[in-house]
């Protein structure tokens, strides 16, 4: 990783610690009520360190055979999920790092994990299926085969499970056990994101376009023009605001009203490299955005969802993911040479 003292960090984006991790760092996360950072590396390595100092407070190594794929943190915060390819999932205590369950849905790899709202139930995307894990280890139901691999999990309810792949959406009640509602569109979906309130979905998808239902219609939408593949989404708190990546640029389509069809969107533009990760903050119009060249830029959006950048910092290789302390006072940057920074945030006045 690159000496952050010589790329301090900018406005209120402040001076605060960073460590090293053993490989690629994949994905983070805050634990503990925010007292702790974990990082999870490509290699199978997980370090959990100090929020506040940076001090490293246990670490594991090559803990998936041939390597990580997807880490999910539990929203007490008390435990983690972790998979990768060789098919497992194992659930572990924050504090500890204890291991509480191995689980084995199957041979496939498993990319794509994420607990429910309340913490009851773990999807587990492995190929085709999806399985359902009680917070105890065991298995509740499983879907039937999607048509192609699924590419994305996410929870609307704490009883319906919403997946993605080629050519659907679809939602799953959990407690029927049969899919509620089917969303169709003839394209290779890559990235979901819901809209707080469950309404909206939109999918990032292989043809560089952003694809959108509003599920109380069932009508649909497309916005296209982006020169890769906008893979980044993020929705404000509100619902209001989608941040897209796909460029060097952040677009923010503006969901209001009869928006974003026939709206032009806001655009954020400071970084040199395209966006890799976008994260907004737990309150306001506040968005952490990432780039393959190392910067990282925080945004106070305006009503249009144009915005100013409120501070910036630098690591100096691709930001893989960015995580905002529960209480918004800071921002975790991880990157793909397993650098960890941590910035406090303040907002003055």
């Amino acid at each position: 990783m690159s000496d952050l003292k010589a790329f301090a960090p900018q406005g209120m984006l402040h001076e605060g610690w960073i460590a090293q991790v053993d490989d690629y760092a994949l994905d983070c996360g805050w634990t503990d009520a925010g007292r702790h950072l974990l990082v999870a590396d490509v290699a199978g390595g997980l370090s959990l360190f100090s929020g506040e100092s940076g001090e490293l407070i246990w670490q594991k190594q090559e803990l998936h055979q041939g390597g990580l794929l997807a880490l999910a943190i539990h929203p007490n915060g008390d435990r983690f999920a972790t998979s990768g390819q060789d098919g497992s999932v194992q659930i572990w205590t924050c504090s500890e790092g204890e291991l509480l369950h191995s689980l084995q849905p199957g041979k496939a790899w498993v990319e794509h994990l994420a607990w429910s709202k309340d913490g009851h139930h773990l999807a587990v995307a492995a190929s085709k299926t999806v399985h359902i894990y009680r917070h105890d280890g065991s298995e509740r139901w499983r879907t039937e085969q999607h048509p192609s691999t699924v590419s994305a999990v996410s929870w609307s309810k704490p009883d319906e499970l919403a997946t993605a792949c080629y050519g659907q959406v679809a939602f799953y009640d959990i407690t029927r056990q049969q899919i509620g509602q089917k969303l169709q569109w003839q394209g290779s979906l890559i990235s979901m994101v819901l809209s707080p309130g469950g309404d909206i979905v939109a999918c990032g998808s292989q043809d560089n376009s952003v694809h959108f239902w509003r599920r109380s219609t069932g009508l649909d939408a497309e916005m296209t023009g982006y020169p890769g593949k906008p893979s980044q989404l993020a929705f404000d708190q509100s619902g209001r605001f989608l941040a897209t990546g796909g460029s060097d640029q952040i677009i923010v389509w503006n969901f209001q009203g009869e928006g974003p069809e026939g709206s032009l969107p806001g655009q954020l533009v400071l970084h040199p490299e395209p966006i890799s990760t976008l994260a907004f903050a737990h309150e306001g119009l506040i968005l952490a955005s990432g780039s393959r060249d190392g910067s990282v830029f925080v945004w106070l959006l305006d009503q249009n969802g144009d915005g100013n950048p409120l501070g910036g910092g630098f690591t100096g290789e691709r930001i893989s993911s960015l995580s905002w302390h529960p209480d918004d006072t800071a921002v975790a940057a991880i990157d793909a040479n397993g650098g960890v920074a941590v910035w406090p945030f303040k907002i003055r006045g």
